[in-house]
């Protein structure tokens, strides 16, 4: 008999001996029933459908003022307070998105709807976080620290598409879904 584990949307097979692995999409629907309705009953829903939209504002806000201050060699402190509020915005968000996610799915990252999403998250999480460091510790110039911001904003555009391609997703699997169907939000 052949052993199966979903990781990430790929099904791991191996026989019962463990020794032939294949890796193979696994078709699942974004949402069971199950958890559309916890989906649909949960106010963390309507949490990250708010927090989005909001960090995305406030996304573009701050890239518009760092190309501005690599552009112009000018307002850097403008721009060093925005990438540091975009920061805690997207903390926000993913302590709340955890929190969905843990609601939802009964675990609190890495489900398996959600697993890719998650991973690339860690990755904006991480390039963020290291402006943080960079900055607050006062390591290379202004434009050094502001070039790992657009790196973080690059990867945050690659994270927004991956969750607008699963709204979609998830409203084709339910079409009379008239809300934010995969509120877990971009990181």
């Amino acid at each position: 008999m052949a052993h199966r584990d979903v990781v990430g949307g790929l099904t791991l097979c191996a026989d019962q001996h463990g020794s032939s692995h294949r890796l193979a999409p696994t078709k699942r629907p974004v949402y069971t029933d199950e958890e559309r309705a916890r989906r649909d009953a949960t106010v963390w829903t309507r949490v990250q459908a708010i927090l989005a939209p909001f960090q995305f504002l406030v996304f573009l806000v701050s890239l518009g003022l760092v190309i501005t201050a690599l552009v112009t060699d000018s307002l850097h402190g403008a721009a060093a307070a925005s990438v540091v509020a975009k920061t805690i915005v997207l903390y926000v968000i993913m302590v709340t998105g955890a929190i969905w996610e843990k609601v939802v799915f009964g675990q609190f990252l890495f489900a398996p709807s959600f697993f890719w999403e998650d991973v690339v998250s860690f990755g904006v999480i991480a390039l963020h976080t290291a402006y943080l460091f960079v900055f607050f510790l006062g390591i290379g110039s202004p434009t050094s620290q502001l070039l790992i911001a657009l790196a973080a904003y690059a990867l945050y555009v690659v994270n927004a598409g991956q969750f607008l391609f699963k709204m979609v997703a998830a409203k084709r699997s339910d079409p009379a879904l008239g809300k934010v169907a995969a509120a877990g939000g971009p990181a």
